[in-house]
């Protein structure tokens, strides 16, 4: 793929800041290819034109300064955002607060599993901040989630080299099939819970909406 070149090549050229930057830039929400640029580079590393823990570590910290940059967007503009436009996209109030509900129960979880999905990598820092999740706590998720996540994908382009291109795609079409079936049966489950969520979180968050605060 010519994209996959260019990002070669980008590697080749700016080696550990291309990693830190487009891994911030993908974890503060904008959609870039830090996962991929952290492989390549492990790529590169295993024939010795970078140096793997330096990689790991820039993706690592990377990964912490992009989702802390998501989260502060999120916790100081997100709401107003959400509530106003929210509407456009079928979430109404009861939606908001049965996220808010979510995010208080499983908040952490939600931040240290979402760095390993596609679709939430982006956008669970986001909305950790818009749902006020206390930021200590998201710190310490946030921190495991990225050290984890670097490791592991920064170790496995490393071992397989070359050869990891051949395996990347059947582990990620694997892992993209996974994060489907994990999507509709979470979808379901809301759906089947629908109304007992909203009742808890009407009771939890009673009368008008309002900003999240930290509990």
């Amino acid at each position: 793929m010519p994209f996959i070149h260019h990002l070669h090549d980008i590697i080749a050229q700016y080696g550990y800041f291309a990693v830190f930057f487009l891994v911030a830039f993908e974890s503060s929400g904008i959609p870039l290819p830090g996962e991929t640029a952290l492989v390549t580079a492990a790529v590169f590393a295993a024939t010795g034109s970078l140096n793997i823990v330096l990689v790991i570590l820039c993706a690592a910290a990377a990964a912490i300064v992009g989702d802390n940059a998501g989260y502060w967007i999120g916790r100081e503009f997100g709401f107003p955002l959400v509530y106003r436009y929210g509407r456009y996209i079928h979430i109404d109030e009861g939606s908001l607060k049965v996220a808010q509900l979510l995010f208080r129960r499983h908040g952490g979880k939600i931040v240290f599993f979402g760095r390993f999905v596609a679709v939430l990598r982006a956008f669970a820092a986001f909305l950790a901040g818009v749902n006020h999740l206390p930021w200590p706590r998201f710190l310490v998720f946030n921190a495991l989630g990225g050290i984890v996540w670097a490791t592991l994908f920064g170790t496995g382009g490393y071992v397989l080299g070359h050869a990891f291109e051949h395996y990347a795609r059947p582990v990620g079409l694997a892992a993209l099939a996974a994060a489907i079936v994990g999507a509709v049966l979470a979808s379901r489950f809301i759906a089947h819970h629908e109304s007992l969520l909203r009742a808890e979180a009407e009771a939890a968050f009673p009368g008008p909406l309002v900003a999240p605060k930290e509990p």
